[in-house]
């Protein structure tokens, strides 16, 4: 089930009612855990036979790991390591590996033969293993008490809005809230709403028409000059944007008509002054789940800035690799870690990701823009790998676009590049309505001081324009891949 659909939009009318109308917590937890497994079953019914697989060992685990003391403690988290990444290790990466390993024995002169699976990847499977282990090993740290509720802990790791993309929630943060009564808030609902809006408008009104001009172009990159496949690369940069971002817009406003807050996910990173707060910035979930479970305890910044630099770039290798069974994504996570190295290691705190960007003033000044531009530039040569399908196409690319950039005449292909005018049109409408709402958890929260009519003409012109200039087709959210 997708969140564009008017499928969805019906499913969350009857389930917001029946959830509002139930008069304990328990009731309404029971209500969510089988609306979620309704809607995870609408892709695979079998998918939910893994998830379920995945939240009673891990709570099971939990239980075992709290009251367990010296290797024991340690024993029960492996069993927690082997049952998730298992399960993802078999769906996401056997192939890959087998594959690479086959390719690796072929280079050094010895024949073997590649033995892979045709499996399926389960939707979501690498959103709710890592929020599962986040579980188990908050426990084994001390850092939290285990639920003696397996309906609270089923219906933390099943909740519907988060559970095919995030955010990634950590169950000291999400577990409590199912642990507690909740109570109708109407301005929260309101809000909550408003950011459906403006996650639903980003994605049938700009992801999935610039989806149209990245796919004509990357399909035909061999007979495109460099400068058109650069504006293919950056119409592809605001299109995972807008898909993936519009997806946790959704999800964060759709749980707060629940009574349930998550965690912001995405806080303009675009307008970022390096690599290091553009991952402040970007996918915010993920990026700190790999900070406090893969870069701390590989030591962190502990033992000086020559291992805290291998540290980055293992996390953000580990990190691509997570994306995706590909060697592009991993060049991708390694071409980030490297970015972010220069501003890592010099020690400037940067802003965060509660900082208004790029300063609170309304113009810019030009060092402010050089850096924007600079560190957009960046994410535009890693996201060439996300994007291509192959690694020699990605290098084809790169190569293509350095050597027509500098040539004028060259940009002049560009008038031949799809959909030119409509698609650069959104991008600039998003940069500036973004710009000028950055203080902002979403653009469309409003002064007081604009009226109710003017407001609502805002919604309705959004909701009217976005439908009307909509491609049509059901393009599924990028991040459902991974």
């Amino acid at each position: 089930m997708v969140f564009t659909t008017l499928t969805f939009l019906l499913f969350l009318v009857v389930v917001f009612i029946a959830y509002w109308a139930l008069a304990s917590r328990s009731l309404q937890n029971g209500l969510l855990l089988a609306a979620s497994y309704v809607f995870y079953a609408w892709w695979d019914w079998r998918f939910c036979l893994l998830m379920a697989a995945s939240t009673l060992v891990d709570f099971w685990v939990g239980q075992r790991v709290h009251v367990a003391s010296g290797r024991l403690r340690t024993r029960w988290l492996w069993v927690s390591f082997v049952a998730n990444l298992g399960l993802l290790g078999a769906f996401k990466y056997y192939n890959f590996f087998v594959d690479s390993a086959v390719a690796a024995l072929t280079l050094i002169g010895v024949s073997a033969e590649s033995h892979t699976l045709q499996l399926i990847l389960p939707v979501g499977i690498s959103f709710y293993t890592f929020q599962t282990l986040s579980y188990t090993i908050d426990i084994y740290r001390g850092q939290l008490q285990p639920t003696r509720s397996l309906l609270d802990y089923s219906a933390f790791v099943s909740f519907f809005p988060q559970l095919v993309a995030g955010p990634i929630e950590r169950a000291s943060r999400l577990l409590p809230q199912f642990s507690s009564t909740r109570s109708f808030d109407a301005n929260e609902a309101r809000d909550g709403l408003r950011q459906m809006l403006w996650g639903a408008v980003k994605k049938i009104a700009v992801a999935d028409n610039l989806a149209l001009v990245v796919n004509e172009i990357y399909g035909t990159d061999e007979a495109l000059s460099g400068v058109v496949l650069l504006y293919g690369t950056v119409c592809f940069a605001f299109q995972i944007y807008c898909d993936f971002s519009g997806y946790s817009d959704i999800a964060i406003g759709c749980a707060r008509l629940f009574g349930i807050r998550l965690s912001r996910n995405f806080a303009y990173p675009y307008f970022s002054q390096n690599m290091a707060e553009v991952w402040r910035r970007w996918h915010i979930s993920l990026s700190t789940w790999f900070r406090d479970y893969v870069y701390i305890p590989l030591g962190g910044s502990r033992k000086g800035k020559p291992h805290m630099a291998k540290n980055i770039l293992l996390t953000f290798l580990i990190s691509g690799l997570w994306h995706g069974a590909s060697w592009n994504f991993v060049i991708w996570g390694g071409i980030n870690g490297l970015a972010i190295l220069p501003t890592a290691l010099s020690g400037k705190r940067g802003l965060r990701m509660h900082d208004v960007p790029a300063g609170a003033g309304l113009v810019p000044g030009p060092r402010t823009i050089a850096s924007i531009l600079l560190t957009f530039g960046v994410m535009c040569l890693a996201w060439v790998f996300f994007r291509a399908q192959t690694l020699s196409e990605s290098v084809y690319i790169v190569s293509t676009i350095v050597s027509d950039i500098w040539r004028p005449s060259m940009w002049l292909a560009l008038t031949n590049a799809p959909s030119l005018v409509k698609s650069t049109g959104l991008i600039l409408w998003l940069v500036a309505l973004e710009w000028l709402q950055r203080r902002h958890p979403h653009p469309l929260v409003f002064s007081p001081r604009i009226g109710r009519p003017i407001r609502w003409c805002i919604y309705s012109l959004l909701l009217l324009g976005g439908v009307m200039i909509s491609p049509g087709a059901n393009t599924p959210f990028i991040y459902f891949q991974f």
